[in-house]
């Protein structure tokens, strides 16, 4: 076992609420259980999710009884430097990444991180740190939108809305992997150009006004099946390019909530980490050679500023840096 401070610093909660309350600060490091594994945390992902958590959502609908300090921060990346007993698949050593949502020993917005080892995986081949520490919790609602619910099979159209956002941005390229044709709607031309990047099928910036058209020519009989990441009016517009008897998902939370026309089969869904797919994302990475684009990375002392950033434009994710 690697020696470890007793103390590290953390960008924590006193109590819920805006970003101003994310402090930075000094605290405990986490005490480990025979399950779990220290990570000497290097990056930390930003999600939307992080910003209904700091306001205190998930304590309130899951009935919660939080503690204080609080520590955000559902996925990371770092160095494993301690192991509890019964962990057997990663080495002190080993270059980890997890998700780690409502993780009870506190998130990755912290120096080191107590996560229980089911959770966590090597990080594989062709993926940076970076890469790794923000791909966990899109990569994982992505997965279960297109394979679990919607179970997308090759040669059908699906339209992405939201397509340059975290969850977006997997979704295409997982699409395109499993042999789907891919009709992007992103988010300015900054959006648009990243598509490109990825091989969509069609782009088109969500701004424009003349998506319908553009999604008839791609669709002439409407989409097979669609996942939209994010609400509003644009986003009801394009559930409407949907044939009928189409198949939409959508992520719990997005908001304003959808208008779905009559006949149009919506699930909504959660993007729930499990063991088992978590290994299938890891599987994908390799073999769809996923990769992650990062549009802003904070330093851990400046954690309020990376989630008022969440609030403006961005394209696909947003990181934290604690122990590069």
């Amino acid at each position: 076992m690697t020696k470890h401070p007793n103390t590290m610093r953390a960008a924590v909660l006193d109590r819920f609420g805006g970003p101003e309350e994310l402090i930075h600060r000094e605290i405990g490091v986490p005490e480990i259980g025979p399950e779990d594994v220290l990570i000497e945390v290097a990056y930390a992902g930003v999600g939307e999710w992080d910003a209904f958590e700091r306001q205190g959502g998930y304590a309130e609908m899951l009935n919660m009884n939080p503690e204080f300090p609080y520590i955000l921060g559902s996925e990371g990346s770092g160095i494993v430097i301690a192991r509890g007993e019964k962990v057997s698949n990663v080495d002190l050593g080993d270059q980890v990444y997890a998700p780690a949502f409502l993780n009870p020993n506190g998130g990755f917005y912290a120096e080191y991180a107590a996560i229980n080892a089911k959770y966590v995986s090597r990080i594989p081949d062709g993926l940076t740190m970076q890469e790794a520490a923000v791909i966990s919790g899109v990569g994982i609602t992505a997965m279960r939108g297109l394979e679990g619910v919607l179970q997308l099979r090759q040669g059908e159209s699906i339209l992405i809305f939201g397509a340059s956002g975290g969850v977006g941005h997997i979704a295409v390229q997982l699409a395109k992997g499993m042999g789907a044709r891919v009709f992007a709607i992103a988010s300015g031309e900054d959006g648009v150009a990243i598509m490109k990047k990825l091989g969509c099928d069609a782009t088109v910036n969500g701004k424009d006004k003349d998506i319908s058209s553009m999604a008839r020519k791609f669709a002439p009989s409407g989409f097979d099946a669609a996942i939209i990441t994010a609400g509003g009016d644009a986003a009801n517009a394009a559930v409407n390019c949907l044939r009928k008897d189409g198949r939409l998902v959508y992520p719990h939370g997005i908001q304003p909530d959808l208008r779905i026309p009559v006949g149009i089969k919506a699930t909504g869904y959660n993007g729930e980490p499990e063991p088992e797919i978590i290994a299938r994302l890891q599987r994908h990475i390799s073999q769809y050679r996923l990769t992650v684009h990062i549009s802003h990375i904070f330093d851990l002392k400046d954690a309020n500023k990376a989630h008022e950033a969440l609030q403006n434009h961005y394209l696909g994710k947003i990181c934290l840096r604690v122990n590069p």
